[in-house]
């Protein structure tokens, strides 16, 4: 994705996850996200409910880390010579140069988009078209809302988001969850325009639920590039029949070979759970991926002829398709 050092366009004008937002508070924070160093912070005094900032993590005086700086009166302080940035990116002041002497004009930061969505943290390093994908279910007062925290993966992206798009894999790296009783076999995968954001496709599938029984699951997974995907539940059986589930993973390059991952649950039951209990079975799920992926040397190759494909990576390949226009434009 990265080779020569080269990043396209098209990759960096795109959202991504870099932190979780209960994270970055008085202090400012360092992220990497496609080879490249990142700051974060909040200008309004380190407020948790503060805006979130972001910029390339180096003071274009000599360059030194911002993220290992302070945030002081909503200025972002550099540690090497005290150049102080406001909100905007622009330096406020110079304190080798003296009070009142005019600060150059070219000494401000190159501010990235940055949103809160979520619990989560989404910048941008280039000019994005649009928003980080939207959950319709974060509007609905009878959902609630449980964000897992941030972890890195020793594997690529590109592995991950195509491993998110797979169900082929559950009677196998999921067997000690949901998958130990799923029929290998998988019907017809026909994507469609999920909704505005995401692409995928609908399918009904008997699994394994927290407490071991065999729960029927109408089920809806879809991508929304580059690196999101969102998979829908509603319990055809069992107590919570009816009841509906959405599941939203997100990855991020970290560089070729690592990522950083989370993923945030809405459920409209179980309001009365404790979040951690409440995340227990799917970062269970999350670790059998993950002891899977991190096998698995290298990028997923973009072209469809370096692996072997069959019906039940159609949604895999379109995902592969899309993100190989976005990052070769033309091809």
């Amino acid at each position: 994705m990265f080779e020569g050092g080269a990043v396209s366009d098209g990759l960096r004008d795109q959202w991504y996850v870099v932190a979780d937002a209960s994270d970055v508070g008085e202090a400012p924070r360092a992220v990497t996200l496609l080879g490249e160093r990142y700051v974060v912070w909040r200008p309004a005094g380190g407020r948790v409910d503060g805006p979130i900032a972001a910029a390339p993590d180096r003071c274009p005086h000599r360059h030194g880390p911002l993220s290992a700086g302070t945030v002081a009166d909503g200025c972002l302080v550099c540690p090497y010579h005290g150049w102080s940035f406001d909100a905007d990116g622009a330096c406020v002041l110079v304190p080798s140069a003296g009070a009142g002497a005019p600060v150059p004009p070219t000494a401000r930061l190159a501010l990235c988009p940055a949103r809160e969505r979520y619990g989560l943290v989404w910048i941008s390093p280039g000019r994005p078209n649009g928003e980080p994908p939207t959950i319709a279910q974060d509007a609905d007062p009878d959902y609630r809302r449980v964000t897992a925290g941030i972890e890195t993966w020793h594997t690529s992206a590109t592995r991950m988001t195509d491993n998110f798009c797979d169900v082929a894999h559950f009677p196998f790296v999921h067997a000690g969850t949901i998958g130990a009783d799923t029929d290998p076999v998988v019907g017809a995968v026909d994507v469609e325009q999920l909704d505005g954001d995401f692409t995928g496709y609908r399918y009904v599938v008997d699994v394994r639920d927290e407490r071991g029984d065999i729960v029927r699951q109408a089920m809806s997974t879809g991508f929304a590039l580059p690196f999101s995907v969102r998979s829908n539940t509603t319990y055809e059986s069992g107590p919570r029949a009816g009841q509906d589930r959405v599941l939203l993973l997100c990855t991020t390059p970290v560089d070729d070979v690592s990522s950083l991952f989370t993923f945030v649950v809405w459920r409209n039951h179980d309001h009365d759970l404790p979040a951690e209990e409440l995340l227990a079975f799917d970062r269970a799920i999350g670790a059998e991926d993950r002891t899977m992926l991190e096998q698995i040397p290298g990028a997923l190759p973009l072209d469809v002829t370096g692996t072997v494909d069959v019906r039940s990576d159609r949604l895999s390949v379109r995902w592969r398709q899309a993100f190989g226009r976005l990052v070769a434009p033309g091809t």
